[in-house]
């Protein structure tokens, strides 16, 4: 299988604290890959490091097969759901998709169902500062997927968000990797990865402790589920 996605032992050093160790792992086409670890085992470096907001300190980044650190186009592919949205306050969500629409230039594909997906027919013209915490991230689910990039990068992506669109955002996901787009998401929730992914990658301390299937991950620690056999791969590193 093709790999959308591949980490070519990244180091990421910040002063003499290294954040990143030889993180080495790839994301198959078509696929959605988990990022799991504790806080500070540097999944958000490792973001960064793939919208190309950070470079790496060694190490290098491919995209389907380009080295992003040469390529910059490859930007515009992905959609990105940040955990705390940090919009123009003043904007709408209808002008936030013509600013986006405007970075990415023309896009052959737009899912206009996802504004009424994520009942948001209501507030299109109203500005953000006038929304509560879930309704603009909603706004944000449909800003990362609006555009139907290939890439999709989640960040937390339920936090805030209600039952219903929790679930919509959930069954959106697995449509698009359906389509053939590569999902990379972090979440300290592991019933929703479990629901997700096709594998995950555990980092923790900078370095990369597992990647493959939730099923191997369970059958290797000898545990009933994602939250137990993580923890038991935790323990592992503590002791």
């Amino acid at each position: 299988m093709t790999s959308t996605i591949a980490f070519r032992e990244i180091t990421k050093r910040f002063g003499r604290t290294d954040v990143l160790c030889g993180v080495d792992f790839s994301i198959a086409s078509g696929s959605v890959m988990g990022l799991i670890g504790p806080n500070g085992a540097g999944k958000t470096t490792l973001l960064k490091l793939l919208l190309g907001l950070a470079q790496p300190t060694s190490g290098e980044i491919l995209v389907h097969g380009e080295r992003v650190a040469q390529h910059e186009s490859y930007r515009a592919r992905i959609g990105y759901m940040p955990q705390i949205t940090r919009l123009p306050e003043n904007l709408t969500p209808a002008e936030l998709l013509a600013v986006i629409r405007g970075v990415r230039g023309h896009s052959p594909s737009v899912d206009h169902e996802i504004i009424e997906r994520f009942r948001l027919g209501d507030y299109i013209d109203t500005p953000l500062k006038i929304l509560s915490g879930g309704t603009r991230q909603r706004v944000n689910a449909a800003l990362a997927l609006y555009y139907r990039p290939s890439i999709l990068v989640l960040d937390e992506p339920t936090a805030g968000l209600d039952a219903l669109s929790s679930t919509t955002l959930k069954d959106t996901i697995r449509a698009r990797r359906d389509e053939g787009a590569t999902v990379l998401v972090t979440s300290h929730i592991m019933t929703e990865l479990e629901e997700l992914c096709d594998e995950v990658a555990f980092l923790v301390d900078g370095r990369i402790g597992y990647v493959g299937s939730i099923d191997e991950l369970t059958e290797r620690t000898r545990q009933s589920n994602l939250e137990r056999a993580i923890a038991s791969l935790m323990i592992r590193e503590v002791a």
